[in-house]
């Protein structure tokens, strides 16, 4: 679930390994997506850079909510709150679709 979202993370979306190159050790590169989101605390879309904890917490904040008025005749009704662009975003790179 980290990879689609890694966007959204600091965390690099392609790891090194050090063994591929035959060498123990190993070349760093000064601009990996994970170092300018940490220097720049956003995305390339300009959302603001999240830890996976973090990215759970926001998407835990959308609920579906049960209303059932007290008056006669009035039928239950069912209202999800709407994502917020960052909260959409994650759902879009996971392929999410909220049903409304």
């Amino acid at each position: 679930m980290r990879s689609p979202l890694a966007p959204l993370l600091f965390e690099d979306e392609e790891w090194l390994d050090p063994w591929e190159s035959g060498s123990v050790v190993v070349q760093v590169l000064s601009a990996t997506p994970a170092t300018l989101q940490a220097s720049t605390k956003r995305t390339l879309e300009k959302f603001p850079v999240q830890s996976f904890g973090t990215l759970g917490t926001n998407l835990l904040t959308i609920a579906k909510n049960r209303v059932q008025p007290k008056l006669a005749g009035v039928s239950v009704s069912f209202d999800l709150t709407m994502p917020n662009p960052l909260q959409q975003k994650a759902f879009d790179l996971l392929g999410v679709l909220l049903t409304f």
